[in-house]
């Protein structure tokens, strides 16, 4: 029996206090406690981190992400260093990030309760920014490293490299760098391939590059991706996840790699990855 939940909601979303007095009903039947953030600003513009999550490590087994893919994205960098696992309950849209429908609630909660579903890991970017051959900053995401033009700037270039090895000095809007959960994100919008979640690789898609081609490139986990800024007088931003970053300078270089940390997905025995593109994409 699980000692606690702790449950984030994204209380931005319609019927959210319904689903929670559900949530809290279903578990109190088995007296198991339920922690929920409260309700106050929306929950993707707190500031990190989430002052109520801080202790959830020590009096809870597992987390429920209420919301889209945007709560699981900013609620998996949050608990990073807890190694609790998430269960994603989607009440968005898309909901590629999300285990369940809202419809299926019960259900799932009992199947959890009984002990009928899986652990999956899930692969995470570690990102470091060297300024003046320096870290000047560092973070974990889960989806993507995204390096684009500002709204009003021409097209930059970014020079990219594998490892030591230079790959492209690719012109255009920008570059995407995302791990197999992210490669259905932005990475897919903008032509890369759908990489299986539990793969370990990293995917490199350029953004509306000025060339005759435009391919992705696959690279092995244990590969580090380099770009570095090599266009000046530009608006040149590093977005994480698309929810965290900062203004780059000329000659920054962005270097990702595979994180020391993964997130712990809940998952069901009646998932399917390929059944889910279907429903979802199609």
């Amino acid at each position: 029996m699980f000692k606690g939940i702790g449950v984030v909601p994204n209380w931005q979303k319609e019927k959210m206090h319904a689903v929670i007095e559900q949530i809290k009903n279903f578990f109190g039947k088995y007296d198991v406690p339920v922690y929920v953030v409260p309700e106050k600003d929306p929950l993707l513009f707190l500031s990190s981190p989430i002052k109520e999550i801080q202790e959830w490590s020590q009096k809870t087994d597992l987390v429920i992400v209420l919301g889209g893919d945007g709560t699981f994205l900013r609620v998996a960098r949050e608990l990073t260093f807890t190694d609790l696992p998430l269960l994603g309950i989607n009440m968005g849209h898309k909901g590629f990030l999300a285990e369940i429908e809202v419809d299926k609630l019960t259900l799932s909660l009992q199947q959890l309760i009984d002990g009928n579903f899986r652990l999956e890991e899930r692969m995470m970017l570690q990102t470091e920014v060297i300024r003046a051959e320096k870290v000047f900053a560092s973070a974990l995401c889960l989806n993507d490293v995204i390096i684009s033009r500002g709204p009003f700037s021409r097209i930059i270039k970014l020079d990219t490299y594998i490892n030591d090895d230079f790959l492209e000095s690719y012109p255009g809007d920008g570059v995407i760098i995302s791990s197999p959960t992210g490669s259905t994100g932005y990475s897919l919008s903008a032509g890369g391939p759908v990489v299986h979640p539990a793969l370990n690789v990293l995917v490199v898609t350029p953004i509306c590059p000025h060339l005759l081609y435009q391919r992705s490139v696959i690279v092995n986990k244990n590969d580090v991706v380099t770009a570095t800024v090599a266009t000046e007088y530009a608006d040149i931003f590093l977005t994480l996840d698309g929810q965290e970053g900062f203004a780059l300078n000329f000659n920054d270089r962005v270097r990702v790699k595979k994180a020391a940390y993964k997130t712990k997905v809940i998952t069901f025995p009646e998932s399917n990855f390929y059944k889910l593109l279907h429903d979802k994409l199609i």
